[in-house]
Formats: C-alpha cells, sequence, structure tokens
C-alpha cells in the first residue's frame, strides 16, 4: 500500500507542476523569452517611435543579447552594426547626441541599441513603414532590398519572405526576427 500512495503523490505533484506551468505560462514565456537591457531597448526604442519588442527581436536574432560579439563580417555589438555604417549613424547623430566609439558601441549594450534603433527607424522610414523590408535591409543592406522590391524578386511582405528572398540568410533571419516578435508579443502584450 506504501508503494501506490508514493505513485499517487508523485503524479499528483507531477500534475500540480504541469498544472502551474498551463496556467503560469507567462512566467514560462517570460524565462524562455526574456528581454536583458529591457530600459535600455524601451528608451530608444521610444525615442524612435519603433516598437521595443521588434527591436528586442533583432536583438535576440543578432546575438541573442551577448555584447562583445562580432560577425565574421565584422559587424559589432548587440544588434550587430557593420563599423562604415555605426560611422555613418554617428555623423548623422553627433550633431543631437553623444557620438560613441566603435569600442563602446562592439563592447557595451547601450550604444549598440541607440544606434541600431536610430537605424532602424530610418529603414522604416524609407520603406514607407513596410516592417518585413525595413528588417529584411537591416540583415542584406537597403541596396539589396531596393533590387529586390524593383526587380519584383521579392513583394515585401511577410508572407512571401520564405518564398522570394533570394538570399538564404536574409529568408532565416527575416522568419527568426518575426517569430521572436510574435513570442514576445504573446508574453508581454502588443
Amino acid at each position: 500500500m506504501g508503494l501506490f500512495r508514493k505513485k499517487r503523490v508523485i503524479l499528483l505533484v507531477f500534475i500540480g507542476f504541469l498544472f502551474i506551468l498551463f496556467f503560469q505560462s507567462n512566467w514560462l514565456g517570460k524565462w524562455m523569452y526574456p528581454i536583458p537591457y529591457k530600459d535600455e531597448i524601451t528608451k530608444h526604442a521610444n525615442e524612435q517611435q519603433i516598437d521595443p519588442l521588434l527591436v528586442a527581436a533583432i536583438i535576440r536574432a543578432e546575438t541573442n543579447y551577448q555584447v562583445g560579439k562580432k560577425s565574421h563580417k565584422g559587424a559589432l555589438g548587440i544588434m550587430q552594426l557593420m563599423p562604415d555604417t555605426a560611422n555613418w549613424l554617428m555623423e548623422k547623430k553627433s550633431g543631437r547626441e553623444q557620438k560613441w566609439s566603435l569600442d563602446q558601441l562592439h563592447l557595451e549594450a547601450e550604444p549598440s541599441i541607440e544606434l541600431g534603433t536610430f537605424y532602424l527607424n530610418s529603414l522604416i522610414k524609407q520603406y514607407h513603414n513596410n516592417i518585413p523590408a525595413a528588417v529584411a535591409a537591416y540583415n542584406a543592406g537597403p541596396g539589396n532590398v531596393n533590387k529586390w522590391l524593383k526587380q519584383g524578386t521579392w513583394d515585401g511582405r511577410l508572407e512571401t519572405a520564405k518564398e522570394q528572398i533570394p538570399f538564404p540568410e536574409t529568408r532565416n533571419y527575416v522568419t527568426k526576427v518575426f517569430h521572436y516578435y510574435t513570442k514576445y508579443k504573446k508574453v508581454y502584450g502588443a
């Protein structure tokens, strides 16, 4: 009788654990999809009038919030900006705010978030609020995305990104960013 009772207790504990996970999925979601640097992301995204959850999704896709990462192509920081792009962005912002160094961009979260959100905002404006096109341009560069849109290679819609974007890396990137963006909106709200 003792063994049966132990199995029942273990089963009840297990069912209780599943019940908690199911009904506390927000807690589980935040554990699975955390947002480090949330204050910095929110601050700079709001300054640029961008959804902070989109910025978080880009950071998650780029570096999973790890500062000090450098891509094989030379992109720096948690938002992975190319040095030439970062210098151009700093030049554009230099009259208005602090100019960051490339070392700061690479080794500190906030400079990367500030410049990355500024760049993302400029892409969103360039593509007339077409977020999938802006995200694709963040990865492949505006020149490539402009060519795809002009030549009809891609129609700029998220629904066709997997089939029409010619660069496998960019196809995967856009898919990954919007996967994380959807998860973040579900966990943290729209």
